[in-house]
C-alpha cells in the first residue's frame, strides 16, 4: 500500500507521522510539485494537507482508491473522485476538541490581556504605567456560526463560563438544548459579543462575511475564524479592524496560506494570529487520533469496505 502525504513538513515532523503507519506501508511525504507528480500515478491512498485535488490531478492516479482529507474538503473534486470510482472521505470531527479548545485559547487571551500582560512583564517598564482594559466572560453573548462538531464542543465551553451562546445553523435538524439558541444569521451577528466561524467553505460560505456583515457587528466585537480563510472577505476584514468597526480578530486561517509576510494582518494590534494550528495539538503537526483515524479509513478500503465518514458513494 502506497500512501501519498502532500504538504509543508519539517523533516522531524515527517518521522513522525510515518511512525503512525503500519512498517509494511509505503509512505511518501512531499510538497506540492514535480516530485508529487512522479508518485501520484502508482498510490492508492493520497492525504492532501496543501493541493487541490481536481479532476486533471485525480486522472493520472491510475491506482488510487481514496482522497483522506482531514475535516475540511473544500480542497478536492468530489464529483470527480465519483466518476473515477475514487473514495473520497473526511475525518470530520476528529479534531474538534482541539480547535474547540483553541478558539477559547483565543476568547480567554484576547479578554483577559495575556499577549500584552505577558511583554509588559518582559519589557521590564514600570508597573504604575500599565493601562489596559479587560472582561469577564460570564454574561458575554457568542455567536456560532454552523453548528457541527466543533460548533457544538465550543457552544459546552462557553456554557461552562456562563455565556449566552446563539447558533445559526442551515441545518434544520438542528435543535436548540441546554440553554444554547438557535436564530438567524443577522440576529446573530447583530447581538453577539464574538462571532466565531465553524462552517464549512461552499458556494454559500464562500467570502460569507464581508463588509456588510462587519458593519452591522457591534464596534465592541471580537471575530474569531478558526474555520477556513476564504470564508471571509480578508480586505474587508483588515479596513474594519483598521477602522475600528469591530474591537478584534483572532484568527488561525487565512485567504492565502501560509499568510504572506507583507500582510497588514501582521501589524494590526487589534489582531492576534496563529498559523493555522487549531486542529494541531503541537508544533509537530501530529494529531494521532487524526492519523489513527486514517490507518483505519485506509484499512476498511483495503479491504474492500466503505471507509468512515465517506463523502461519496461508489456502490
Amino acid at each position: 500500500m502506497k500512501i501519498l502525504i502532500v504538504g509543508y513538513f519539517t523533516e522531524t515532523s515527517k518521522l513522525n507521522i510515518i511512525n503512525c503507519f503500519p512498517k509494511e506501508w509505503d509512505i511518501i511525504i512531499v510538497p506540492p510539485g514535480e516530485e508529487m507528480l512522479h508518485h501520484i500515478e502508482d498510490c492508492q491512498v493520497i492525504i492532501p494537507e496543501h493541493v487541490k485535488i481536481d479532476r486533471t490531478l485525480l486522472s493520472k492516479a491510475k491506482q488510487l482508491k481514496l482522497v483522506q482529507t482531514g475535516a475540511g474538503y473544500d480542497n478536492v473534486d468530489i464529483d470527480a473522485c465519483t466518476q473515477l470510482g475514487i473514495w473520497a472521505a473526511n475525518a470530520a470531527g476528529v479534531n474538534a476538541k482541539a480547535v474547540a479548545e483553541h478558539v477559547m485559547a483565543f476568547i480567554l487571551s484576547y479578554y483577559k490581556n495575556i499577549p500584552l500582560l505577558d511583554g509588559f512583564m518582559k519589557s521590564k517598564a514600570d508597573q504604575n504605567q500599565l493601562e489596559y482594559t479587560g472582561s469577564e466572560l460570564e454574561g458575554k453573548t457568542i455567536g456560532i456560526i454552523g453548528f457541527g462538531a466543533i460548533g457544538k464542543k465550543v457552544a459546552g465551553f462557553c456554557k461552562a463560563f456562563d455565556m449566552n451562546v446563539l447558533v445559526y445553523t442551515r441545518n434544520t435538524a438542528v435543535q436548540p438544548y441546554g440553554g444554547i439558541q438557535k436564530t438567524d444569521f443577522d440576529n446573530l451577528i447583530s447581538t453577539s459579543d464574538i462571532v466565531t466561524v465553524h462552517s464549512a467553505l461552499n458556494q454559500q460560505t464562500q467570502k460569507l462575511i464581508d463588509k456588510e456583515v462587519f458593519r452591522k457587528m457591534k464596534n465592541t466585537a471580537l471575530f474569531i475564524n478558526t474555520a477556513r480563510g476564504r470564508i471571509v472577505n480578508e480586505e474587508d476584514l483588515i479596513d474594519a479592524l483598521k477602522n475600528r468597526e469591530i474591537a478584534g480578530a483572532c484568527l488561525d486561517v487565512f485567504e492565502t496560506e501560509p499568510l504572506p509576510i507583507d500582510s497588514e494582518l501582521r501589524n494590526l494590534s487589534n489582531v492576534m494570529l496563529t498559523p493555522h494550528t487549531a486542529g494541531m495539538p503541537d508544533g509537530l503537526k501530529l494529531h494521532k487520533k487524526r492519523y489513527d483515524f486514517f490507518v483505519n479509513n485506509i484499512r476498511c478500503v483495503e479491504s474492500g469496505e466503505e471507509p468512515e465518514s465517506k463523502l461519496n458513494q461508489l456502490f
